[in-house]
Formats: C-alpha cells, structure tokens, sequence
C-alpha cells in the first residue's frame, strides 16, 4: 500500500517528520543522569588513583612538541586524574581491553565479569572528567559490552550522537555462531549542541554520484556530488589490519586502521585541539593527530609497548593520510559502468 502524505500538519509541504533522533537523544541525557540506573560492575568497589601518583602531575615516558604529543606509562585511571589538562580534553578516543584473555604485554586481560565492567566505568569517568565541556568522546567496543557503555555514559548525563559500526570482512572463522564482522564505534558529547563537527571534512562520493550516475547531484551549490558518511563505515584501507597491511605494528594486538581514527579525528577535532586516547595500543590516535596538526596524550600499561608505538608515533608516521574520504562505500553497483558514469559527471563540471 503506497505511503501518503499527512496533511493535517501545518508544515511546508502539507506533512510532519518525527522530532528526530537528535532531539530525544538530548532529552534522554537530561532525564537518564537522574535515572537509578544498576549494572552488574557497580557491585565492585570503584577504583582508587594511586595517592602518590595524584600529588603532582605525571611526567610523560614519551614526548614531542609542534604539536604537543605526550605518551605515559601506567594505569590510565591513575594518570588521566592527575592530568594538568583535565577538563580541556576536545575529544576521547577509547579502544579498550576487551576481557577476551588477549596476551598483553604486562595486562590481565580476564577478569570476573563485575570487575571488568567497574574497570570500564572507571577508566570512563576518568575521560569524561577530562573532556572540556563541549568535548566528545568515541569508545570502540564488541557486542558483549557495547550496551554497557551505551548505559554507563548515559547515566553520566552524556548524550548519543550516533551509534556507528566498524565493518570488515575479514572475520576469524568460527561454525558454532555467525562469523564477527564488526565492532560498535560509540559517539557521545558532553554537550551535543556545542561538540566540534566538521562535516565537510570527512565527506565521500555519494551513491548518486559514484553508482547511479544521478545529474541532479552535481546540481548543488556545494559539495557536488559528495554526502556525510553513513554510520555503517568499510571501504577500501577500512578492513582490519593484518600481517601484510603496511600500517601493520608486530608487536600489538587488535590494531585499527588509520582511516578509522583519520574520519573521527577530522570530523570532531580542530586544527590544535587536543585528544586523548587512554589506551594506546600501537599508537594510532596519535599518529593521525600529530599528522594533522592535532595535540594529543595517550596513555599505556607497558612500558615496551609505548616504546614501539612511540617509534610510530614519532618515527614512521602516518602511512595513509587522507583516504578516510578518498573511496566510496557504496554497498552495490548499477548496471553498466557507473563508475565511468560517475567519473564523467566530475570531469564535466570542471571542465575536463
């Protein structure tokens, strides 16, 4: 049965739209800080900062100027609160310990489940402590506590900007369940109507543009053929990163490609802003800040594995600047060649 219009709104057009996930979503935070909200972990004492480490301010293992990089060694629930940038953080990236027993260099990665959930909520207060008021935070987290965080920074008062997935194909095998493809890349903002948001940064070839070959896309005023990102994000340098990837780091686990943290950093960070990352892994967030002119502190529990991304961070560098927004992720192809298509639309409006 065809849709038909509503036209008993007073609206241009004759019919209404929803209020909008925006809207509810601002209105949920203020209602949820309020909310008697109990998950499991809260039944497990909250973690105490190291009293010695809390009385001055943490010196860094690793650090470089122009922009300022600072990488620690420790618990990052020791470190963040004595920060002396706490409360001017711009923007958190968190690619946690997921509890999966991973080898980590010096980490016990398997915890009781109540443990690792108060392990959680600690280490996240402790961002959000120190995100400036209109700062944003982005967590990077599998199914089984995905829901977790989503609750826990909502109780904060938080609110959910979007709720985006990390797609990629090359999933570990396994035949008693559908193979994992992809991880839950969670965005809030202690102030959503104040966040930093660069939209034209992080834009990409539209569907309309790279596979329908659509005209009317080129007649815009701006951004001719381009869109947003959708919140399902894969494409070409999105996949994970293996042993033939030449972002690959030997020595660390889990490891994201550059294009993830490249379209966050871009997108909800200025030029000079600063970003944190309290768990530094092989060093991504920083590479991608420093290669675009962001400040940034990380943090990490090993001692030699902030030696080696250090040597990224500081040495090698970014390997791919600039593909976040380089591919398309259209999810099909039209008949024909729409590429070509697509393509000549391009060289058409600029004259090629």
């Amino acid at each position: 049965m065809p849709t038909q219009k509503n036209i008993e709104f007073d609206r241009p057009g004759g019919y209404a739209t929803p209020t909008g996930a925006a809207v509810v979503q601002r209105r949920a935070a203020r209602e949820l800080a309020e909310a008697d909200i109990r998950l499991f972990g809260d039944r497990v004492p909250a973690h105490r900062a190291d009293e010695t480490a809390a009385s001055a301010a943490p010196v860094p293992a690793h650090a470089a100027d122009d922009p300022d990089t600072r990488l620690y060694v420790g618990d990052c629930r020791d470190i963040l609160p004595a920060l002396p940038d706490r409360g001017s953080v711009d923007l958190v990236f968190a690619d946690p310990p997921f509890n999966w027993e991973v080898p980590y260099e010096s980490w016990k990665d398997g915890m009781p489940r109540d443990h690792y959930e108060r392990f959680t909520f600690d280490w996240l207060d402790a961002c959000v402590e120190c995100l400036a008021p209109h700062g944003s935070i982005w967590v990077n987290i599998p199914d089984d506590t995905a829901a977790e965080i989503v609750m826990h920074l909502k109780r904060r008062g938080l609110t959910m900007v979007n709720w985006c997935i990390w797609h990629f194909r090359f999933g570990q095998h396994r035949e008693s369940a559908f193979i994992s493809s992809k991880v839950h890349a969670l965005y809030f903002a202690k102030d959503a109507s104040a966040r930093r948001w660069n939209p034209e940064a992080i834009l990409e070839p539209s569907d309309r543009a790279s596979v329908y070959a659509d005209p009317r896309t080129m007649a815009k005023d701006e951004n001719k053929g381009l869109r947003v990102p959708m919140d399902v994000w894969y494409g070409p340098f999105w996949g994970r990163v293996q042993g033939n990837n030449s972002e690959r780091r030997s020595l660390h686990h889990n490891q994201l490609p550059e294009a993830y943290l490249e379209r966050i950093i871009l997108a909800c960070s200025n030029e000079g802003d600063l970003v944190l990352d309290p768990f530094c892994g092989s060093g991504t967030t920083s590479t991608v800040a420093r290669a675009w002119k962001r400040r940034s502190i990380t943090t990490e529990h090993s001692a030699a594995n902030a030696a080696s991304a250090w040597e990224r961070i500081f040495g090698v560098g970014m390997r791919r600047k600039g593909v976040a927004a380089a591919g398309t992720a259209a999810a099909t192809t039209a008949k024909g060649n729409p590429r070509r298509a697509a393509a000549s639309l391009f060289a058409a409006e600029e004259g090629e």
